[in-house]
């Protein structure tokens, strides 16, 4: 890779779709497809022209305050200063399971360690559910995956964090009423799902820049998650 005049490692935090991708239904929902390919171009110079086609919460994707408020934010509004910010990783990947909350006794484990969670950080959930990415029945997992206590949320808002993000289809299971996207999409946070490589982040120290495709009147969107380690 060209070496960039840049202070800061860029880590990707943002998984490739294909059509094979895990995603919240049982089907995909994503495909892509040609529809003008080089060899049957007229122009001088050849084009692959494609079209996409896909749920706007797949992958990894941003959850706007509008996805369950109605008088919420929607991704287009959502300002661009809150879309870069100060990263907190809680790394509860050694003891995570289909069915594990992150408590409120993991986020005072964190801050015993590294201090209170700082106003207008990203935090990032770390499960290790990534590592079945490549694996669509046992990511998805029939919705039975690490997810995060309400109790966990309303503490996170009471940090005043920008946004939540997590490794897994979700911070909600399905049977369990979505309570954090309630807690935190009312309170103007936002939710970012579907992360990869969280594991290359420090606990503390890195920023993120969390830019979903700018839709208007979007509740999800697609997105490139991009870690910044200085």
């Amino acid at each position: 890779m060209k070496p960039l005049i840049f202070p800061y490692q860029l880590i990707e935090l943002t998984h490739t779709l294909d059509e094979n991708s895990p995603a919240w239904e049982e089907t995909c929902g994503f495909s892509s497809s040609i529809v003008l390919d080089y060899a049957d171009s007229t122009s001088e110079t050849p084009f692959r022209v494609q079209s996409l086609t896909m749920p706007a919460g797949m992958g990894t994707h941003m959850d706007a305050p509008a996805h369950c408020c109605p008088d919420g934010l929607s991704i287009d509004q959502i300002p661009l200063d809150q879309l870069v910010s100060p990263c907190v990783v809680i790394d509860v990947s050694t003891k995570a399971h289909a069915l594990y909350n992150v408590t409120p006794q993991d986020i005072a484990d964190f801050e015993k360690t590294h201090d209170l969670i700082q106003p207008d950080s990203f935090v990032i959930m770390k499960t290790g559910w990534s590592r079945f990415w490549g694996n669509p029945l046992q990511y998805r997992n029939n919705h039975n995956f690490p997810s995060v206590s309400a109790e966990t949320a309303t503490l996170l808002v009471s940090r005043d964090i920008v946004g939540l993000g997590i490794d897994t289809l979700s911070p909600d299971r399905l049977d369990d009423g979505y309570p954090v996207h309630r807690i935190l999409l009312n309170s103007g946070r936002y939710i970012v799902e579907n992360i990869a490589n969280s594991e290359q982040l420090p606990s503390i120290g890195s920023f993120v820049m969390a830019f979903p495709l700018k839709i208007k009147q979007a509740t999800e969107a697609p997105m490139r998650l991009i870690g910044l380690l200085p």
